[in-house]
């Protein structure tokens, strides 16, 4: 009894790791798929980053103009 015992507890710990190696495999496959997600959303914040900048820089350009017109606009009115 003893020997059949021990083989069925290796039998059971042969399934038991073939079950931790397979999801050991699931998680890696998971951990690389969440990567190359937060690599590709990391792009896109950046690109976004990018734009935003842009975006204020023109703002600004624009408002700097409109002050300068609008301190022009004055200084006529002024003359009068």
């Amino acid at each position: 009894m003893d020997k059949e015992n021990i083989i069925i507890q290796f039998e059971e710990i042969e399934l038991k790791v073939g079950k931790l190696i397979d999801v050991c495999k699931s998680l890696e496959a998971t951990k690389l798929e969440m990567e190359i997600k937060i690599k590709k959303l990391e792009e896109e914040l950046q690109g976004k980053v990018e734009s935003e900048k842009s975006y204020i820089e023109q703002k600004t350009l624009i408002r700097t103009k409109i002050d300068g017109l609008l301190a022009r606009l004055e200084d006529i009115d002024e003359s009068r």
